[in-house]
């Protein structure tokens, strides 16, 4: 009788002890899980800073604002700068700026805001949008030298992010959030940042010059071709001129404005012809000889 009870003793100890072991099993298992996933939404979470690798100095000008100061870039080490390329007439450039007004307040002692303005109307209808909207710092008119020797500016607003030593690190075209330039602010000023930087090798993602030393080009299929055949693609299409108005070449467009079709479809062809053998044609188009272009990229500015 005591041999029996103590089995059944047993047999429930053994019961229970197998029940708490799979309870505490399925709980380790559910945290890890959960663990899991709180660092899969924390890396989500995690922003991200790009740089460039080995940035090139801003070029240099000296030009004086709409109030008649001298701006120059001799002036700028020391401070992040974001040299804003913008207009009156211009949507977006109008949405961004009380955020830019913002910035520059709020970081006053690091950072430096130019506005470059492309309107045609001349400086004191310039000032007077520039009262209107309270812009609290310095505003140049964008000559075509300044424009060129930032590789163009097929659109607007673009701004070019300037590090304390006068290196150009990135580029922004269209609006981009207020937190996105705060980030890139406090990261170059030396500040605590809530974000990775990585890096990255410019090949026209900041000045168009730079295309030549892309490898990959958008939505161009460079896939099957040898390394010779890829060297005389990529050759061909930083020699020929994009027919859409833009007067970039192929290499440029395609990096410039992913959508445009005529740099797609040319692009394309281009690489067809070298995978085939065939030779390149005796007069290519050149990017200068490209047509004049009827409209920008830039906003169409409203008639009056």
């Amino acid at each position: 009788m005591n041999n029996r009870r103590t089995l059944f003793l047993l047999s429930i100890g053994l019961v229970v002890a197998a029940a708490l072991g799979l309870g505490s099993s399925i709980y380790a298992l559910r945290r890890a899980r959960a663990e899991q996933a709180g660092d899969a939404a924390s890396a989500a979470d995690v922003k991200v800073i790009r740089f460039a690798r080995n940035p090139e100095m801003a070029p240099p000008f000296l030009l004086r604002d709409i109030s008649g100061r001298i701006v120059s870039t001799a002036d700028w080490k020391g401070k992040v700068v974001i040299l804003n390329f913008w207009a009156t007439w211009c949507p977006p450039c109008r949405e961004e700026i009380p955020e830019l007004v913002q910035l520059q307040a709020h970081y006053k002692d690091k950072l430096l805001i130019v506005g470059a303005s492309e309107d045609d109307d001349g400086p004191q209808r310039v000032q007077q949008f520039a009262q209107r909207y309270g812009m609290n710092y310095p505003i140049v008119m964008a000559t075509r030298e300044l424009i060129d020797n930032y590789g163009g500016v097929p659109a607007l607003p673009t701004s070019f992010i300037i590090d304390p030593q006068g290196r150009v690190m990135t580029k922004h075209t269209g609006l981009y959030e207020y937190e996105v330039y705060e980030r890139e602010v406090r990261a170059l000023s030396g500040l605590p940042v809530d974000a990775r930087i990585e890096t990255f090798d410019d090949t026209g993602q900041i000045f168009l010059k730079n295309a030549a030393n892309a490898t990959e080009l958008p939505d161009v299929d460079l896939s099957g071709l040898t390394a010779d055949q890829k060297k005389e693609a990529l050759h061909r299409l930083n020699a020929e001129g994009c027919t859409c108005g833009c007067k970039l070449t192929l290499a440029e467009c395609r990096i410039n404005d992913s959508t445009c079709p005529v740099s797609k479809g040319a692009a394309n062809d281009v690489v067809k012809r070298v995978r085939a053998g065939q030779p390149e044609p005796d007069t290519p188009p050149a990017a200068d000889d490209a047509p004049q272009p009827g409209a920008q990229s830039q906003p169409a500015k409203p008639k009056t």
